[in-house]
């Protein structure tokens, strides 16, 4: 075994925009699926709405019940929760922008830390310059993966303080602005609400629902989910991969992350139609079809570690405000190619 000691390195632009615009050429139908989904609201509010209940059950209850109930429940509500922050992200909610950040804020309260606009500001960037090192915040630091390496308990550590480790990387993306009126709005929504759970609730009840963030991201199969996404576990020809298993009935569909990064415009609810869709241009790719398979495999296997990430050095010719609908753009040139032709006749 010959121990990694840096990325995987492309000189290739990154894949999903070629393969949409392909896609989009032999399956134009597939321009009917974007659009909102403005139901995703009451997902949020139940998903809140559970996660304070809980939190008002297990206030008075031993810690072992209050570990088990934040690693067998919370952690499934959080990360849905998670999802539904994406959803926000991606403006697939409602039509207007600061509407899904509201929407965003409110899902991001059970999760006691203040990350939906941060979220928000370094996501856009990972889908519009993905694997470029110094704009992409899911790719780890150098010193990151040195310092896990490639040992069990490296990688155990590194799941469960895996929020952490992401705060450390946000010094390395100087181009992104990482304080802003919204984010202050998060922060100060946050407080607010941990505070009346503090007092209303107790102690045991923050610790339920910050315990059900970290399982919900961490040291959990959940957390399976940051390896399956863009880590090479199968080749390093392919770099994005979907998760096809039980767990998306419970995850809002986010296991189909080829498919999203193709058509980020599309919501959770329809994400399966685009491989139902075109079968042939994700069903010879790789995928994953068990969360809890690869969060051992990650642990275990000593083939695997941090520096199992494509990096590209070509930024392209994509601006830094580029918000990342290439379906949208390739839907917007087709309809403005459609109207030139009608003019010319």
């Amino acid at each position: 075994m010959i121990k990694k000691t840096d990325f995987v390195y492309s000189q290739e632009s990154e894949p999903h925009r070629i393969r949409t615009k392909k896609i989009l050429k032999q399956f134009p139908q597939l321009r009917k699926l974007i659009g909102k989904n403005p139901a995703t609201i009451w997902a949020i509010v139940g998903l809140v709405a559970f996660q304070v209940v809980l939190a008002w059950f297990v206030r008075d209850q031993s810690w072992w019940i209050v570990f088990g109930a934040a690693y067998l429940l919370g952690a499934f509500a959080d990360h849905a929760l998670f999802v539904m922050i994406h959803e926000c992200t991606h403006q697939l909610l409602f039509k207007n922008r600061n509407a899904n950040r509201w929407a965003s804020m409110f899902a991001n309260l059970p999760q006691i830390l203040p990350s939906a606009i941060s979220f928000e500001k370094y996501h856009i960037k990972h889908h519009s310059f993905q694997g470029v090192h110094e704009l992409d915040a899911d790719l780890p630091n150098r010193w990151e993966a040195k310092l896990i390496s490639n040992s069990f308990f490296g990688k155990a550590l590194w799941l469960l303080f895996f929020p952490v480790f992401q705060l450390f990387r946000l010094s390395r993306l100087r181009e992104i602005h990482p304080f802003d009126g919204w984010i202050l709005t998060n922060w100060l929504l946050q407080a607010a609400f941990t505070t009346a759970i503090a007092y209303f609730m107790g102690w045991h009840a923050v610790a339920f629902l910050l315990l059900s963030f970290s399982f919900s991201v961490g040291l959990h199969p959940l957390g399976a989910r940051w390896i399956q996404e863009h880590y090479l576990t199968v080749t390093e020809e392919q770099e994005t991969y979907s998760y096809y298993g039980n767990f998306n009935a419970v995850a809002f569909n986010v296991g189909f992350h080829n498919e999203h990064h193709d058509f980020p415009s599309i919501p959770w609810n329809k994400l399966p139609e685009i491989r139902k869709t075109a079968p042939e241009y994700y069903d010879t790719l790789h995928y994953h079809t068990s969360w809890t398979k690869l969060f051992f495999q990650f642990l275990f296997d000593r083939e695997i570690s941090l520096f199992n990430r494509i990096l590209r050095k070509d930024r392209g010719r994509v601006a830094l405000t580029d918000i990342s609908k290439p379906d949208i753009d390739l839907t917007k040139s087709e309809t403005t190619k459609t109207e030139l032709a009608e003019a010319e006749k």
